[in-house]
């Protein structure tokens, strides 16, 4: 009697025993790894489904579409960044500019960890927006403003606490800084290294604090 265990056959997942809550974690986890690694327009269904070990049928439980999924892969994506823009610009152990600045720090550490293999999804995905369904823009732009805000919110604290001017316009500053980190964060990707971060936030708080 043969006791060896039956060699699975290939080209399926095998099967894994996990709770609906638990596939559909794995699949909006993996979505924002490998979405902020490579983009939207060149991440396969396949590729995802490979990684987690899940079969298609389970896949298309969840999402109708790879267009349903990018967009409950963003808003994930966008929930987690909110909460760590809390995080970062409402530490009451720091100033508010201070706080700016640990933020970069921490963007400066998350890049080095995945030896700049990963990015800003929301950046990602705005470079592919004339290749991504018409969905995409909205959302995304809600995004990127409910960013703003956060920063905006914490600049404003700067003014009360005379970091910063009371003629400053903090929502224009609040835009103007994401336009640029979205460049920093890309170039940062180019050169392999957090030197544009860097460079990026000195120029800010230089234009603001002078």
């Amino acid at each position: 009697m043969n006791s060896t265990n039956p060699t699975p056959r290939r080209g399926r997942p095998p099967k894994i025993a996990r709770e609906h809550g638990d596939t559909l974690e794995l699949l909006l986890r993996c979505g924002m790894e490998i979405l902020t690694e490579q983009g939207f327009a060149a991440t396969g269904i396949d590729a995802v489904l490979k990684r987690v070990q899940v079969p298609k049928g389970s896949f298309y439980h969840y999402f109708e579409s790879k267009e349903a999924f990018g967009q409950a892969v963003l808003k994930r994506y966008a929930d987690y960044f909110a909460r760590k823009l809390d995080r970062c610009f409402s530490d009451p152990s720091l100033s508010p500019l201070q706080r700016l600045s640990h933020f970069v720090e921490e963007a400066k550490l998350g890049m080095a960890k995945y030896r700049f293999r990963r990015g800003c999804l929301v950046g990602n995905l705005g470079q592919e927006v004339l290749v991504l369904p018409d969905s995409f823009r909205e959302q995304l732009e809600l995004t990127l403003l409910d960013w703003e805000q956060r920063l905006s919110a914490c600049l404003e604290e700067a003014v009360e606490l005379g970091e910063l001017s009371s003629t400053c316009d903090c929502r224009a500053l609040a835009a103007f800084f994401w336009v640029g980190w979205e460049g920093a964060v890309l170039r940062a990707r180019l050169v392999q290294d957090v030197r544009p971060l860097e460079i990026f936030l000195q120029g800010f708080l230089a234009g603001i604090t002078r």
